[in-house]
């Protein structure tokens, strides 16, 4: 399921899915950075009640709130030096930053990518952003470009010396599910969702922006949030599971919706 710009001012939220007690909302708004303001949208998802969630970016937490935040083209350079943005963004959609999870991309949050899958009593939705023109890598096979020290990010140049200095571009996958999952179970999940990722970047023959010899795995900032339920509990999400199936097959038709979107590729996708 695609989502189209909203083109009327006067919205400021649009709403895009609703299940059980969640839902998803697109938040327009703007963003500075010193006497600079451009627009953006936020994806914000909201749950009735707080629910337990593992954050590639914030760890396991509980929280009433995950989401995603676009960043503006113009600030993709400035962003990371800039150390008030994030916080500013809690600001914007009146959340606290202790009540959400949040993933930020490069990627526009028009090309949101939404798919769902369910069996027996259980379902799984998966919402995706993905753009890889900027950073695709074949992770093992590349050298990093970056390092980082108490928190701040660093360029690794060529001489071996690093300047401070990060790109924006990535896939953001969030997947939510009924299901009362272990911990150890959402852990899995998130190999689960990396390789339906990968999947997404072979089918779509993405190569390495650096090495274009080399077929790419995925970006160098990819992130995910896994958000479990309140029904049954489950302690295993691998991929000989019904549920780990499930996830897998929303997680590569989000992608892959969102990354030939954003990318602007030629190819058919399913519905």
């Amino acid at each position: 399921m695609h989502y189209q710009n909203i083109t009327d001012d006067s919205v400021k939220i649009e709403k895009l899915f609703k299940k059980d007690d969640w839902v998803a909302k697109r938040f327009k708004h703007t963003v500075e950075i010193k006497d600079e303001s451009e627009k953006t949208k936020t994806l914000v998802v909201e749950f009735e009640n707080p629910r337990k969630v593992l954050s590639t970016t914030d760890g396991m937490v509980t929280v009433d709130y995950v989401g995603n935040n676009s960043i503006p083209v113009p600030f993709w350079d400035k962003v990371h030096s800039y150390k008030d943005y994030r916080k500013q963004i809690f600001e914007k959609i009146e959340i606290s930053k202790e009540e959400i999870a949040l993933l930020a991309t490069g990627a526009n949050m028009d090309n949101l990518s939404i798919h769902y899958e369910e069996f027996d009593e259980f379902y799984v939705v998966a919402l995706s952003t993905a753009g890889a023109l900027g950073n695709a890598i074949r992770l093992g096979d590349e050298r990093a470009d970056y390092i980082e020290k108490d928190f701040e990010t660093y360029c690794i140049n060529e001489d071996g010396t690093i300047t401070k200095k990060e790109k924006v571009g990535t896939v953001n996958i969030i997947v939510i599910t009924n299901a009362d999952l272990t911990e150890g179970a959402m852990a899995k999940a998130i190999i689960s969702i990396t390789e339906a990722k990968t999947n997404v970047f072979l089918d779509l023959g993405v190569k390495s922006t650096k090495h274009p010899e080399l077929q790419s795995t995925g970006t160098g900032t990819d992130s995910v949030i896994i958000v479990g339920g309140n029904g049954s509990k489950v302690g295993y999400t691998g991929g000989h599971t019904k549920l780990g199936e499930m996830i897998a097959k929303c997680v590569k038709r989000s992608v892959r919706e969102a990354m030939i979107l954003q990318d602007e590729l030629n190819y058919d996708f399913e519905e």
